[in-house]
């Protein structure tokens, strides 16, 4: 996860976490849908890298075989 992204999400559980607007079933079903895009950015990360990493190993093969 980029750090940008991690701080943005980090203020916002803040920010739910302190609302006098947001009933605390709201607050923390809220709080529990914020840690799921955490754990969905750091696995799209991941997958992200693996896939660079892939890539640069397939296009050779795909030049060969003509495909690209």
């Amino acid at each position: 996860m980029s750090e940008t992204n991690n701080t943005h999400l980090e203020k916002i559980k803040e920010a739910v976490h302190y609302s006098d607007k947001m009933s605390d079933e709201e607050k923390r079903s809220s709080v529990k849908i914020i840690e799921e895009w955490v754990i969905e950015d750091k696995a799209m990360g991941l997958l992200t890298e693996q896939l660079l990493k892939i890539s640069a190993g397939i296009k050779p093969i795909l030049a060969e075989l003509g495909l690209i």
